[in-house]
């Protein structure tokens, strides 16, 4: 069996950081299913507005989430209404005081998690998958992407036997730690 690592877990300290910053003693594995709750309940809730990740900071009393998304307006809503309704909805979630503060990425095309959201999704609708692939490479690499590496594994187009497709451009260095290798 292959011995695969996570490119951001692997490069935690060095290059990337944590996506949950906060300190508990016997409080830990409450916050990590408070935390993945928060997480699917905002993806969920927000498909549209193309959520890339979700940072989680916890204090005493508050909790603060950084979400980074592709179009920002869906979530703030028209004169914050949205935003108002949502944070009232985390509090309900966690009962704690919930700060949200909304960043936008400015660059979608090269944001590894909505890319490869997008292709999931082409997929979905029935696009082929070699098409979606190697549209989401092309684009990647238009917007100034050193390189990508897409791959696909399943049952591509209906076949009966699941297989694995890879493509990329560029280049990939998963060895080197230094590398700012974003994963999706």
């Amino acid at each position: 069996m292959g011995q695969k690592v996570n490119p951001i877990g692997l490069r935690l300290g060095i290059v990337k950081t944590w996506e949950s910053r906060w300190y508990a003693g016997k409080q830990y594995s409450n916050y990590i299913l408070e935390d993945q709750k928060l997480r699917k309940f905002l993806k969920t809730k927000l498909v549209h507005a193309g959520i890339s990740k979700i940072e989680i900071e916890r204090s005493s009393k508050r909790i603060r989430l950084r979400i980074f998304a592709a179009r920002p307006g869906i979530i703030i809503g028209k004169k914050g209404a949205e935003i108002s309704q949502l944070k009232q909805e985390v509090e309900q979630l966690i009962s704690q005081e919930a700060i949200i503060d909304i960043q936008e990425i400015r660059k979608p095309e090269m944001d590894a998690q909505l890319v490869a959201e997008n292709v999931a999704q082409q997929i979905v609708r029935r696009v082929a998958f070699r098409r979606a692939m190697k549209r989401g490479i092309t684009s990647a690499m238009r917007f100034g992407a050193e390189g990508v590496k897409i791959i696909c594994a399943g049952r591509l187009g209906g076949a009966e036997m699941a297989r694995t497709e890879m493509y990329r451009e560029g280049r990939v260095p998963l060895h080197t730690l230094r590398a700012d290798i974003d994963y999706g």
